[in-house]
């Protein structure tokens, strides 16, 4: 689905709020992680944000985000809240997809099907 108007104004908003935060913490977050396992987490959520600012493979980048962001809640305590509310996020655009505004519309957007008169 890809939604014009309103709700894909809405879905850009949270594309872009999501994946603005993610993007930065988790490059910040990347350099300052001296373990490796903390750097694959960043890696990822990174690599999630990026996809969610763009807006493409929106699904599966946002899944992506709500299973790093469970792992880092469950994993670490701080910024409990952030975790979740981008897992929430994330969730609410993988149910919800891209918007009208995205890669994903533009790649494999609305298609029109003209049957013409023979």
């Amino acid at each position: 689905m890809f939604p014009n108007g309103w709700p894909g104004r809405g879905l850009l908003l949270l594309r872009f709020g999501a994946g603005i935060v993610l993007a930065h913490d988790g490059v910040a977050k990347m350099l300052m992680a001296p373990e490796w396992h903390g750097i694959i987490g960043q890696f990822l959520a990174t690599i999630g944000g990026v996809l969610l600012l763009i807006g493409f493979f929106t699904p599966m980048a946002a899944v992506l985000v709500v299973i790093v962001e469970l792992w880092t809640a469950l994993s670490r305590a701080d910024n409990l809240r952030t975790c979740i509310v981008l897992a929430v996020v994330g969730a609410a655009l993988a149910m919800l997809g891209p918007g009208i505004w995205s890669l994903d519309a533009r790649l494999f957007g609305r298609k029109r099907i003209d049957i013409g008169d023979r």
